[in-house]
């Protein structure tokens, strides 16, 4: 059995999402089980159950790889693909795979569209700039330039990458369970590029200066054992399908809708609006739904990679929100993404967070905290990585590191960073987690953007401003 004396402290560091229940499984039949840690869940913050020494904490999948690279964590559980993608650009960082778990089955493909995509061949003759959406920057990169692909643009995304080919890109770099599950979304696999089964990995330097070997030794005799329930657990993914459409009106307007969250509430607006949107449900999600006007095309994307692709031109208008949109303009004052009018709903405060342990009663007593060297530099945790550095600026705060997250941002502090730059309804959920809020920077809605360009299109300006007039009677009514 495990004692505290036979071992240092030890961290892990949890997935949430689709690996979450077959990870839980692993960890409750090789006995390192941790209380709470199910889909249900609503803390971060895990201590297992036999042994005092050992905590996990839970993450988005993404961020795992790095929260061990820079040492935060001793072991960390997460797909293969997330640890690529890390070592695709940092190449040198400390991170150490020490085991497929044989779960969390599936590819990171090269694909393009069903209709009238590239063949390989044509990738590396045809002399076009190929576009690359991918969640994947760093893999599509490399692949790039490993298909010697004479010129290209990669487009880094949030997600739904399977939603721009071909409209959008030529080629998509995403995660998939199998080919099946691509061509159900109208994509064709050019080449499977990597596997990403769940791994266990570790941080080298840890794993060189820590007694981590009876932690090890569960694992071990998990993966050694003939029986592995873990294996056979279940994923359940959200359903989504894309039906392409053949479009040779090249007049229509592109209208970008949300997914996640917004979804269900930008649904309830459109409906108000008149406007008929069969397959934008929650149950089975059509990326390119249809609508009852036959001079728009809708596409579901996510709310964050709207700004950037309409300031692209992939889309005339979107339903965003004020937030995405302000981060957009603060890396890119002169992008021709603009805010046409607030919708009304999805209403959010972007805050500045810190735990409640922390002395600090509002931005400035932090500042003093930050020049007098007690949180120097200060670690910002945060998906608005441009508003939180205007913010910083602008209250002259000089001495800090931005720590790019992707979701369940309060799970770092105060652990993993000082200040979280956060969105929140209420504050419950914040005080919940034992933190409070020292700052408001401003109030974010559902906002309608459009492109400036778009809407001065002799073709197009007529049909934009009929849209912004529906939406605007509506908001009205409301």
């Amino acid at each position: 059995m495990l004692t505290e004396r036979q071992s240092e402290y030890i961290k892990l560091a949890l997935p949430k999402g689709k690996l979450l229940p077959a990870t839980a499984c692993l960890l409750n039949e090789i006995g390192l089980k941790f209380d709470n840690y199910t889909q249900e869940t609503r803390v971060y913050r895990l201590q297992s159950t036999r042994y005092s020494n050992i905590s996990g904490k839970i993450f988005q999948e993404k961020d795992i790889p790095i929260q061990v690279a820079v040492g935060n964590y001793d072991f960390g559980i997460c797909g293969l693909d997330w640890i690529e993608e890390l070592l695709n650009k940092y190449p040198a960082s400390p991170l150490v795979k020490l085991a497929d778990l044989g779960y969390g089955r599936g590819n990171v493909y090269l694909a393009t569209s069903l209709y009238g995509g590239p063949t390989q061949d044509e990738l590396a003759n045809k002399q076009i700039c190929w576009r690359i959406v991918s969640e994947y920057p760093n893999l599509a990169e490399n692949l790039a330039l490993s298909l010697r692909l004479r010129r290209f643009n990669i487009l880094p995304l949030w997600g739904a990458a399977e939603a721009y080919p071909p409209e959008n890109a030529e080629l998509a770099v995403l995660w998939a369970k199998n080919e099946a599950a691509l061509k159900d979304k109208d994509l064709a696999v050019l080449r499977a590029l990597l596997p990403a089964n769940a791994h266990l990995i570790a941080n080298k330097e840890n794993w060189q200066g820590k007694n981590v070997s009876q932690v090890m030794s569960y694992f071990s005799r998990g993966l050694e054992a003939s029986n592995k329930p873990w294996q056979r657990v279940k994923t359940r993914l959200p359903k989504s399908f894309s039906s392409y459409r053949p479009n040779p009106n090249g007049d229509k307007i592109w209208l970008a809708v949300p997914d996640g969250h917004q979804q269900e509430p930008a649904l309830e607006f459109l409906t108000k609006a008149g406007l008929d949107l069969p397959g934008y449900s929650a149950e089975v999600l059509n990326r390119r739904p249809s609508i009852n006007l036959d001079w728009v095309n809708v596409k579901v994307i996510r709310p964050q990679d709207m700004p950037l692709q309409v300031a692209n031109g992939n889309f005339d208008l979107a339903i965003t929100g004020k937030d995405w949109l302000l981060n957009h303009l603060y890396r890119f004052p002169t992008s021709p993404a603009t805010e046409l009018m607030e919708l009304g709903f999805g209403k959010v405060r972007i805050v500045a967070v810190v735990t409640q342990e922390l002395p600090a009663a509002d931005i400035n007593d932090l500042r003093k905290m930050v020049q007098s060297g007690k949180l120097s530099p200060l670690r910002v945790a945060t998906e608005y990585i441009d508003i939180a550095d205007k913010y910083l600026h602008d209250n002259h705060i000089s001495k800090y590191k931005i720590i790019p997250t992707w979701g369940a941002s309060e799970a770092l502090l105060p652990e993993d960073a000082d200040l979280l730059i956060e969105n929140t309804q209420t504050g419950k959920t914040l005080a919940k987690h034992k933190l409070k809020i020292i700052d408001n920077l401003f109030q974010s809605t559902a906002c309608l953007i459009g492109n400036r360009d778009s809407m001065k299109s002799v073709h197009k300006s007529e049909k934009i401003n009929f849209m912004v007039d529906l939406f605007r009677r509506t908001v009205a009514n409301n």
